[in-house]
C-alpha cells in the first residue's frame, strides 16, 4: 500500500466534492478527490435530471389525455412504458456521461477510486492501495435513503428513487411511502403514466409547505391526483405473491389493506458517513454519527475538517451543495484562514403539478405578530384559467415594520418560475411598495403575484 501526501483530501466527487476540489486547487494548495462508487452526481445520475425526464413522460401524457376541454380530440393515449424509461436511461446517461467526461478531465495523480476511511484524524485508507496523508479533509460524501423499519425484509419489492430510473417498463401498481418531494414528483408522474399509485403520509404534511391553508389546499388538489392517505400509520407490510400487502391505520382509527407491485420509500434521506470511520477520530459526533460543524464556516469544531452538501444535511439542494462545496474547499485551502460561508435566499421547488415553491422564512418561521400575509387564487388568474392550470394559490409574507419581503409559500403553475422572482426580489432586500413598482406584463401567471403583494400591501395600510 502506497502512501502520498496532500494539503487538502476531499471524501466523494459529487456537486460538493467537485467543487470542494476546485476552489481548493484555487487556492494553492495540493489537493486529491476520492470516489468509492461511480463517478456522477446524485442530481444528474438519480435525482433533478432523470426524476425531471419521468415527469416531462407524464406531462406529455397528462397533456394529451385532456386536451378535450380545449375542443381537441386527440383520440385514445397509449403509454409504452418500455419507451418511457428507454428514454429516462438514454437522456439519464447522457448528463451522467457529462459530469464523468469533467472528473477524468482531472489530473491522473489527483483522482483516488475507492472507499475512504479515518485511520486518525489526518491519516484516510482508500480502498486497499493507498493511504493519504492529509492536512485538511474535505467531507462531502452525500446521502442515502432512509427506509422505514416496517419495509424492512420485502427484498427487491421496496424500491428507493436511486432503483425507479433503472426500470426496465413502468410497473402496473407502486405505493409510496411519503408525501415529500419525492413522493409527491416521482409518484404523481408515474400515476399519470398509468400506474395505479397510492401515497402515503404519517402527519399531514404535503411537499415542504408548513402554512396551514396551503397544506390544506395541496390535499385536496393531490388527492384528485392518486389516492392519497396523507395521515396515519404503516402498520405492516408483508410480501406477497403479487407484490407487498400493506396495513395503514388513517388517524381516525379506520384501517385500510391493498396489495402493490412496488413500495418506493420516499421518506427522506441521511448524510452517508457510516463507513468513514469516524470512530477513529477525535471528532464530536452528533447521535446520528456526523460530525459536529459550524454551519457558517462548515468546519468541524477546531479540526482542519471541513462537511458538504448533503453529508451535512443542512439543505440538500444541488445548487446549496456546490455553494457548500467551494466555500469548504476555500476554507481548506487557506486553513487557518477561514471564513463563513455567503448564503444566497433560500429557495426550494417541488415540480408537481401544480408546483410548490418555498422562498425565504417559512410561515412555521415567523412570529405571526411580526407580518402580514397576500393571498392570491389562481382558480381565476387570467392566464392561469386560460390554460387550464387554475389550481392553487401562493402567500406571500411581508414584514409590518420594515414593509419588506420575508417569504413566500405557493402552490400553483410556473411556481418555478415566480419563486425565482421572489428569492431575487429577498436577495436584494425589496420592500412589498418596489416589488409593485417593477414591470407585469398582461397576460401572465405573475399577474397573480402582483394581486398577492397588492393584498399584503392593503393589509399593512389597514394596520397603519
Amino acid at each position: 500500500m502506497r502512501t502520498i501526501q496532500s494539503d487538502v483530501a476531499i471524501i466523494g466527487a459529487g456537486t460538493a466534492g467537485l467543487a470542494a476540489y476546485r476552489a481548493a486547487k484555487a487556492e494553492g494548495a495540493s489537493a486529491v478527490i476520492i470516489e468509492g462508487g461511480p463517478y456522477g452526481t446524485t442530481c444528474a445520475r438519480v435525482g433533478c435530471m432523470p426524476s425531471k425526464l419521468l415527469i416531462a413522460a407524464a406531462e406529455a401524457a397528462h397533456s394529451a389525455s385532456h386536451a378535450a376541454p380545449f375542443g381537441v380530440d386527440i383520440g385514445s393515449v397509449r403509454i409504452d412504458g418500455e419507451a418511457v424509461m428507454a428514454r429516462v436511461r438514454r437522456e439519464r446517461d447522457r448528463f451522467v456521461g457529462f459530469v464523468v467526461d469533467g472528473v477524468e478531465a482531472l489530473p491522473n495523480e489527483d483522482r483516488l477510486v475507492g472507499h475512504a476511511r479515518f485511520i486518525d484524524d489526518q491519516l484516510l485508507e482508500v480502498g486497499d492501495h493507498t493511504r493519504v496523508q492529509a492536512k485538511r479533509v474535505v467531507i462531502a460524501t452525500g446521502s442515502k435513503p432512509v427506509i422505514p423499519d416496517v419495509l424492512q425484509g420485502l427484498g427487491d419489492r421496496v424500491v428507493v428513487n436511486d432503483d425507479v430510473f433503472d426500470w426496465q417498463t413502468l410497473p402496473r401498481s407502486v405505493a409510496v411511502m411519503g408525501p415529500g418531494v419525492i413522493g409527491l414528483e416521482l409518484g404523481q408522474a408515474l400515476a399519470r403514466l398509468g400506474v395505479r399509485v397510492s401515497v402515503y403520509g404519517a402527519r399531514g404534511g404535503v411537499g415542504q409547505l408548513t402554512d396551514p391553508k396551503l397544506v390544506e389546499a395541496a390535499r385536496t388538489i393531490f388527492s384528485e391526483a392518486f389516492h392519497f392517505e396523507p395521515r396515519g400509520t404503516m402498520l405492516s407490510a408483508t410480501r406477497v405473491e403479487e407484490g407487498v400487502r400493506l396495513r395503514f391505520q388513517r388517524a381516525d382509527g379506520t384501517v385500510t389493506e391493498d396489495t402493490y407491485e412496488y413500495v418506493l420509500a420516499a421518506t427522506g434521506r441521511r448524510p452517508d458517513v457510516a463507513k468513514l470511520g469516524l470512530s477513529n477520530t477525535s471528532l464530536e459526533l452528533d447521535e446520528h454519527g456526523v460530525p459536529r460543524f459550524d454551519p457558517e464556516t462548515l468546519q468541524a469544531g477546531t479540526h482542519p475538517v471541513f462537511i458538504a452538501g448533503d453529508a451535512n444535511g443542512i439543505v440538500p439542494l444541488l445548487h446549496e451543495a456546490a455553494d457548500e462545496g467551494r466555500a469548504a474547499g476555500r476554507n481548506a485551502g487557506r486553513y487557518p484562514d477561514v471564513t463563513p460561508i455567503e448564503r444566497r435566499a433560500p429557495l426550494a421547488i417541488v415540480f408537481s403539478d401544480p408546483q410548490i415553491a418555498l422562498v425565504g422564512a417559512r410561515h412555521r418561521n415567523l412570529p405571526p405578530e411580526t407580518f402580514v400575509t397576500g393571498e392570491v387564487s389562481f382558480q381565476d388568474q387570467g392566464r392561469s384559467r386560460v390554460m387550464l392550470k387554475n389550481q392553487g394559490l401562493a402567500h406571500v409574507y411581508v414584514d409590518r415594520v420594515t414593509r419588506r419581503f420575508v417569504g413566500a409559500e405557493m402552490l400553483g403553475p410556473a411556481a418555478e418560475h415566480i419563486g425565482h422572482l421572489l428569492a431575487w426580489s429577498l436577495q436584494m432586500g425589496l420592500t412589498v411598495d418596489e416589488m409593485l413598482a417593477m414591470p407585469f406584463y398582461h397576460p401572465v401567471v405573475e399577474e397573480g403575484l402582483r394581486t398577492a403583494l397588492r393584498d399584503a400591501a392593503a393589509k399593512l395600510a389597514a394596520d397603519a
